[in-house]
């Protein structure tokens, strides 16, 4: 068994991690993913076109932030065998969301843990809410 595991305990929190986005990091994410909806960057667009009150964050940039407060927390201990999330609530510029998670279970014959993330906005709304499995490996 992991040497990590066996501390561990339903209910631990993984470390959080605020995310402030900004037009030029939303520019730069929505570029490298071949994103090109103008709701990510247009701000006159997204107001009057889309009625949003502002410039959206991306749901599959909160995405990557849970994966990274697992993979972050994991480190090379182990490797996250699945992952999903579900984008529930619009974000915008200019908010800082935070990214975190918890142990919800613990398998020790398989070394696996399962885990609940969530985005959460400044309202300490969940935004964002998942789930992942990591295996720890053998040490």
């Amino acid at each position: 068994m992991n040497a990590r595991l066996k501390n561990l305990v339903v209910g631990f929190d993984l470390p959080e991690r605020e995310h402030t986005p900004t037009n030029v990091s939303l520019f730069l994410y929505n570029a490298a993913i071949w994103n090109a909806h103008r709701i990510h960057y247009d701000e006159s667009y997204t107001i009057n076109v889309e009625k949003h009150p502002g410039v959206v964050v991306d749901g599959p940039l909160q995405g990557d932030w849970l994966v990274q407060v697992i993979t972050n927390w994991l480190a090379d201990d182990g490797e996250l065998v699945s992952f999903k999330y579900s984008n529930r609530r619009a974000s915008y510029l200019g908010e800082t969301l935070t990214a975190g998670g918890r142990v919800s279970g613990i398998d020790p014959v398989s070394n696996s843990v399962d885990l609940e993330v969530f985005i959460r906005n400044e309202k300490m709304e969940v935004v964002t809410p998942g789930s992942g499995t990591v295996r720890f490996f053998n040490q």
